[in-house]
C-alpha cells in the first residue's frame, strides 16, 4: 500500500468543543507532529446535507453537527502508520498525560476512522 489518509471523525461531549480545540491544538497536535506524524487538517463539522430525489424535486436536507469534529493524518505506509501509533498511544506522555483529558472531551465509543487512498486528480497526495 502506497501512503494514505486518515479521516478521523469524533463526537465531543456536549458543551466541550471549545475545550477540545483548545486541547488539540496546543498538546495533541504538537506532540504528535514531534512523533512524526503528518497532519492535514483539522475541522468542526458544521452541518451535514444529504441530497435525494422526492416526486421528481432534487431536494436537500441539512443536518446541524456542532459536536462532531473531523481531521485528517497522512501515512506514508502501514508500516509507518503502526509504527507511529506506537509512539503516539504508547507512550508515557500519552498514556498519563493526554488520554485521561481526551476521554473528559471525546465520546470514544464514537471514533470512526476512514481509510483513503488519493485518485489521481486529487490535490492531497
Amino acid at each position: 500500500m502506497s501512503a494514505f489518509f486518515e479521516l478521523r471523525i469524533y463526537q465531543i461531549f456536549p458543551g466541550k468543543m471549545d475545550e477540545w480545540i483548545s486541547f488539540m491544538e496546543k498538546t495533541i497536535m504538537p506532540f504528535q507532529v514531534a512523533q512524526g506524524m503528518v497532519i492535514h487538517g483539522s475541522f468542526i463539522m458544521d452541518s451535514s446535507d444529504q441530497f435525494a430525489l422526492e416526486a421528481g424535486e432534487r431536494v436537500m436536507n441539512s443536518e446541524n453537527k456542532g459536536n462532531t469534529y473531523v481531521w485528517i493524518r497522512r501515512f506514508e505506509s502501514q508500516e509507518e502508520k503502526v509504527k507511529l501509533y506506537k509512539a503516539v498511544y504508547e507512550s508515557k506522555e500519552w498514556l498519563e498525560n493526554i488520554a485521561p483529558t481526551v476521554a473528559n472531551l471525546v465520546d470514544r465509543n464514537s471514533i470512526l476512522v476512514h481509510n483513503l487512498s488519493s485518485t489521481a486528480l486529487s490535490i492531497m497526495k
